[in-house]
């Protein structure tokens, strides 16, 4: 076992947003202008970084050039100094390390890398996968570990052999594995994320990194503000902040819907890309309703 400092090492930051891709009216093309004016607002409202092409993203259904074109949007809209990690993960190594490359030339920071999904890789191609991703550009790689989509874990032993790699450097944690999460923590130097929004405080006292966040969609202010109380020591305060956000949590994130959906109920993003179908009105209207009371509370 490795001892570590104790304060978390954050190498993209510590509030960062899954942020939607914005779309068209008609959702058929990416809508480079709003793209700009999100990432910039989610920025002034106090957002470290941002985690582009992920799932929040919809990157399932975006064109390699509308992923390329979204990291430039946004790079030019939000400068230089804004962390901007891309989602390049896809079910094909080669796909992945060519996403990978594109991502780099078009100015992004970092790099988010999922399992391939449904070929269900054992844990040796999977180690193979990542590194053949992290040899292939000079970026550093956050691990997505999410078996709820891609239906393999990256096991911790897996991960604490990649992290010895110098450019696998964090985690986006959706795998709802806290005892794991520990282990992880202790044994090696990964910088964990919180991808899951319940986890984000909890995480913070394993000594997480920070989180990676779909709800900061909407109420980017509001979600950062429990980190930043709990890093200043006010833990009661922090844990009264979250519960704040419990309800618009729920709506956002439990609710049945996927959190792209309901991100792009509340923010000016255009719809979701079929598959996936806008929110109903009931479901809009409760999501409205909850962030407006979040918002009169502050």
């Amino acid at each position: 076992m490795t001892d570590h400092d104790t304060t978390p090492h954050r190498p993209f930051g510590r509030a960062l947003c899954a942020m939607v891709t914005p779309f068209t009216p008609d959702g058929a093309a990416l809508d480079r202008d709003r793209a700009a004016a999100l990432a910039a607002g989610l920025v002034a409202r106090g957002c470290d970084g941002l985690v582009l092409n992920g799932t929040t993203g919809e990157s399932p259904t975006t064109s390699d050039a509308e992923k390329r074109e979204l990291i430039a949007a946004v790079r030019a809209a939000v400068g230089p100094s804004v962390p901007l990690v891309a989602g390049v993960g896809t079910a094909d190594t080669a796909h992945t390390v060519a996403l990978a490359r594109q991502a780099e030339a078009a100015g992004a920071d970092g790099l988010l890398v999922a399992p391939p999904y449904y070929s269900r890789p054992p844990q040796a191609a999977l180690e193979a996968h990542f590194r053949r991703v992290a040899d292939a550009t000079g970026l550093p790689v956050m691990l997505y570990d999410i078996p709820g989509r891609t239906a393999v874990r990256i096991e911790p032993d897996t991960m604490a052999r990649l992290a010895e790699h110098p450019r696998i450097v964090a985690v986006k944690d959706c795998a709802y594995d806290v005892l794991g999460t520990t282990g992880l923590l202790a044994r090696t130097p990964l910088a964990v994320y919180s991808g899951c929004e319940e986890l984000n405080l909890p995480l913070c006292a394993l000594g997480g990194a920070g989180f990676v966040s779909t709800v900061a969609n909407a109420a980017p202010a509001e979600v950062r503000a429990v980190v930043d109380a709990y890093d200043a020591g006010a833990t009661a305060e922090a844990a009264r902040l979250n519960g704040r956000l419990l309800a618009l949590t729920e709506l956002m994130t439990a609710s049945g819907l996927p959190g792209a959906v309901t991100a792009k109920a509340l923010v000016d993003a255009g719809p979701p890309r079929e598959p996936l179908q806008p929110a109903g009105r009931d479901a809009v209207d409760g999501l409205r309703g909850a962030l407006a009371e979040l918002v009169s509370r502050r």
